[in-house]
């Protein structure tokens, strides 16, 4: 990707570990160490975005459009395992695109609710699965728990300033999140038990 070459002056070290190269961004604002570490995956990320956009043109756009909200995004961040965080801000990115003119917005839930980091495969298709199904039962919600789910987990709200948000009482709102929460837990087996063809 040529956008990368006007960033590096010399060729990356390839022994240097994805965390150095993170931190060096973090605590100094190399750009050439976060410039390094996102030409390890630019390929996979390309990939990736073809997957969902099914347009070579439009996905390197994206892979451009990427690097840019990482410069933004990783010294905000906390990273601890940058490939398994680099899949979920492409595939966000991703359907942000296709939804841009549309309905909807993208739901980022914490990594303890959804799956586990462990063993993170940026071009595997479980965690894409996982994710998509996670948005229909997530629709599927009555808007009330729906609300209160997206404020909690996306926005990080605590259950008083949903409250202000909504004008609903602390009660409620916990009520909501834990019947959107089980719901949600509900329609996701029910749905995994479908494609395994259980019912």
């Amino acid at each position: 990707m040529s956008f990368l070459r006007s960033i590096r002056g010399k060729r990356p070290d390839p022994s240097q570990p994805d965390e150095f190269l993170v931190k060096a961004y973090q605590d100094g604002g190399d750009l050439q160490a976060l410039a390094d570490l996102y030409e390890r995956y630019m390929d996979l990320v390309y990939g990736l975005c073809v997957r969902y956009l099914e347009d070579p043109e439009l996905s390197r756009d994206a892979v451009m459009g990427i690097f840019e909200v990482l410069v933004r995004d990783v010294a905000k961040y906390p990273v601890q395992h940058f490939k398994s965080w680099l899949y979920r801000v492409t595939r966000n990115y991703c359907l942000m695109q296709l939804r841009s003119g549309g309905k909807g917005k993208i739901v980022e839930f914490g990594a303890d609710f959804v799956y586990s980091e462990e063993n993170p495969h940026l071009n595997g298709g479980e965690e894409e699965e996982t994710f998509l199904r996670l948005e229909k039962c997530l629709e599927a919600l009555p808007a009330e728990q729906r609300q209160v789910v997206v404020l909690f987990y996306k926005e990080n709200k605590c259950y008083q300033e949903i409250g202000a948000l909504t004008g609903q009482e602390w009660n409620k709102v916990r009520s909501h999140i834990q019947n959107g929460r089980r719901n949600l837990k509900i329609c996701m087996g029910e749905r995994t038990h479908v494609q395994k063809g259980v019912r």
